[in-house]
This record gives structure tokens, C-alpha cells and sequence, in this order.
């Protein structure tokens, strides 16, 4: 079996070779997930100071051991809060907590049962009809424009799963921009790479993001509303074992996750489908092939690409030793393309048999709660692109670019075009 001082020492004299692998960079990341799976499955990156496990196996076991393998940093800043951020934060009273993604049992498990109670298919189906009329909507908004020139993430795929969302939670549908924005900052604060001075304005956003969860919990006690925060104050007050700090904290993770994923995931799926027109095509002729279309895409393109466990004692990954302490990173989008579970893994196939066995969603304890959600609104966002808009182009589809970050991938815009 390696040890931790031999595996950190790859190359001559020592010096350590990444694969290609650059932990920020999302421009085209499969090609030294590749290298990775075939050479160094688990690889230590001294730049971020990480275990990299890329081979299908190791990362299902991972998310499965959780008693091994704790969810505790998986929120944790990727780099360390500067001075100055440090100190906004502790002035404006941010004391947010994952909601459920990074927090072990018992308390996990409390309070996703609790969660779990409110999280439930019949919100979805009140939902599912505004979320069509949402999709319609901004999707006559984008064939409107009069040079037959759109993006696909901005005036689709940007707006409508933050009204779902905001909607579920019982927030304000008219100041998605404000929530965007506090969004963006969450996500380079937690898992960007940036200087204690560019922290500081996202470190000024997440204090107001918080406060405004408190308030979500606050109000609802007040106004008893029908929405999940009300379901969860209403469970509270029922018995159920769930404080208001909690609440909040499943508001901040949810008015993040909710939306910021299946933003990628809408941009994604019809960003894939359009690159590969085939497909495309049989998407328009039979919708009924829509559904595992989505699995399709995130497992060939998944939002999030990676996501961390720290080793709660020494362990073993894929035959190498990794010491108690250890962080982890768990690259999903390397295993959802590893060629001893998915067959020409490479290749997009709409009508792939274990597509669904893909771990876009994780896998184990943590397994994403909104997953049916996430693939409901892509679902009818394709279904509805087809139906009103199937001559649909990419407009140089290999120039699309996409953010720097540690775990998410996803388009910075995807524009198309279309006949008259």
C-alpha cells in the first residue's frame, strides 16, 4: 500500500506532477481527469493541500463511509478568510452553518428528517405550472429579439430557477439580481481563490445574506406563510427538533443551491444538446427521451465537478494511505466519466442505460435533497426550448467559457441563434 510520503512525492527528484490538473481552472478539466484516473487515481495537490480521488469507485466509497470520511469542510473556504473579511463578518453577526451538506450525524440526520418532511413532491407539482410559465415566458422574451441572437444563461436559464426557489422559501421573486449577487459571492468565498482584499466586498454580501435569512425565519413566525420556511417554523412548533438558526441555515443553503446549480444544469443540458445536433434532433422528435437526456448531461457535464470529506482517521483510498486530517477532494466529474462503469465514457449518448448511475447528486447520506427538483426545471426547460424553439444553434460553441472554481462548472454564457 502507498504511503502519504510516498504519494506526495510523484516525479524526479520529488517534484510533484499534476496531470495537467488545475484545481481552479474549469476550461476543459477531462482530458487531466484522464491522466488522473490512469496514472495517479489519488493524487496529493500540494497547491490546495488536498487528496484528489478521480476513479468512479473511490468516490462512491468516500461519499458512502461517512464516519470515515466526514462532510465537516465541505463548506469550509477553500482559502482562508483574510483580516479584514474576517472582521465584517464577526461585526454583522454571520454566524451561518450548512444546512445539511456539511454537517454530520446526529445532527445531520435530525435535521434532515426534519427537512426532508417539507422538502416534498407535492411543493414540486404546486410548483411545476409557474415553473413552465416561467420557462415560456422568458423564452418568448429571448425569440423576441429582432436580430435572432440570444444567451441562453442570461434571459433563460439565469432567472428561473432563482423564482423557483425564492418562491419554495417564501422570499421576494423581485430582487433575484440581489440574491445573484449574494450567490456569487458565497460561492467565491467558499470555493474561489481569492486575495484577503478581494474578499472584502463578498465578505460585506454574505453578512447581508444572512441577515436576510434571519429575517425568513423571523417573519414567518409572525406571518405563518405557506412556503418551506413556514413549513419548517410550523414543524418547529409541532415538536419537531429544529431551532431558528437552523432554519436560517437551510435558507442559505438552499437560496444558494437551489437555484445556482440548476442554473448550470439548464445551461449545461441545452448547451450539450445543441453541440450535438443528432441528439438534439431526437429530443424534438420524441420528448420522451428528455428525461435521460438530463441524467445524460450530468453525468457528462455535471454542475458540480467536485466536492470535499475530511478523513476523520488514517484510511485507505484506492490503495493509498491517506492520514487522519486529511481533506479530501471527491472529483465527480472525473468519475462520472470512468471507463470501467460507463462504457466509451467520452461519448454523449442521450439513450446511455446506466446514465442515472451517474454522481452529479453525491451519494450516500448527503445525497442531494432537491435533485428531483434540479431535474424537473430542466426538464421542462428542454421540453419547452423543443417544442418552441427546435431550430435552436450554438453560436460557436467551442469558444463557451467557463468560471474558475474549485467545485462548479459552469457556461459563462451560451449563445445561439435561430432562423426567422
Amino acid at each position: 500500500m502507498a504511503n502519504a510520503t510516498e504519494a506526495k512525492a510523484a516525479g524526479l527528484g520529488g517534484c510533484p506532477v499534476h496531470h495537467g490538473f488545475e484545481p481552479f481552472s474549469q476550461a476543459d478539466p477531462f482530458p487531466s481527469y484522464a491522466e488522473l484516473r490512469a496514472e495517479e487515481p489519488v493524487m496529493y495537490d500540494e497547491r490546495i493541500g488536498y487528496w484528489v480521488v478521480t476513479r468512479y469507485d473511490d468516490v462512491k466509497a468516500v461519499f458512502d463511509d461517512w464516519e470515515t470520511f466526514s462532510s465537516e469542510n465541505a463548506q469550509a473556504p477553500v482559502r482562508e478568510r483574510g483580516p479584514q473579511a474576517t472582521r465584517i463578518m464577526a461585526d454583522g453577526g454571520f454566524t451561518a452553518y450548512s444546512g445539511l451538506s456539511a454537517r454530520i450525524p446526529p445532527d445531520h440526520t435530525r435535521i434532515r428528517k426534519v427537512v426532508a418532511k417539507a422538502f416534498t413532491p407535492r411543493r414540486y407539482k404546486a410548483l411545476e405550472p409557474a415553473i413552465r410559465a416561467n420557462v415560456v415566458a422568458q423564452l418568448e422574451g429571448l425569440l423576441a429579439n429582432p436580430g435572432r441572437r440570444g444567451d441562453l444563461v442570461k434571459e433563460l436559464a439565469y432567472q428561473v430557477p432563482t423564482i423557483t426557489i425564492l418562491t419554495l422559501i417564501g422570499a421576494d421573486t423581485s430582487q433575484v439580481d440581489t440574491y445573484k449577487r449574494w450567490s456569487d459571492s458565497r460561492a467565491a468565498m467558499t470555493w474561489g481563490d481569492l486575495t484577503d482584499e478581494e474578499q472584502v466586498p463578498h465578505a460585506h454580501n454574505l453578512v447581508e445574506y444572512w441577515t436576510e435569512c434571519r429575517r425568513l425565519v423571523a417573519e414567518a413566525h409572525e406571518t405563518d406563510p405557506d412556503s418551506l420556511v413556514g413549513d419548517l417554523v410550523r414543524a418547529q412548533r409541532d415538536g419537531d427538533p429544529i431551532t431558528d438558526h437552523e432554519i436560517a441555515s437551510v435558507c442559505y443553503s438552499l437560496l444558494f443551491a437551489g437555484h445556482e446549480t440548476t442554473t448550470t444544469l439548464i445551461s449545461n443540458t441545452l448547451r450539450v444538446l445543441l453541440a450535438h445536433p443528432d441528439q438534439w434532433r431526437h429530443i424534438v422528435d420524441d420528448p420522451t427521451k428528455i428525461a435521460g437526456a438530463v441524467d445524460e448531461v450530468l453525468r457528462f457535464s455535471p454542475s458540480i465537478v467536485a466536492w470535499r470529506r475530511r478523513a476523520t482517521k488514517d484510511a485507505s483510498i484506492g490503495g493509498v494511505s491517506v492520514p487522519a486530517g486529511a481533506d479530501v477532494l471527491l472529483v465527480m466529474g472525473s468519475a462520472n466519466r470512468d471507463d470501467a462503469k460507463f462504457d466509451d465514457p467520452d461519448t454523449f449518448d442521450i439513450e446511455r442505460p446506466n446514465a442515472r448511475e451517474h454522481l452529479a447528486f453525491g451519494f450516500g447520506i448527503h445525497y442531494c435533497l432537491g435533485n428531483l427538483l434540479a431535474k424537473l426545471q430542466a426538464k421542462i426547460a428542454v421540453e419547452e426550448v423543443a417544442r418552441r424553439a427546435p431550430g435552436l444553434e450554438l453560436v460557436d460553441g467551442d469558444a463557451i467559457e467557463f468560471g474558475d472554481n474549485l467545485s462548479f462548472r459552469g457556461p459563462v454564457a451560451v449563445p445561439v441563434t435561430w432562423e426567422g
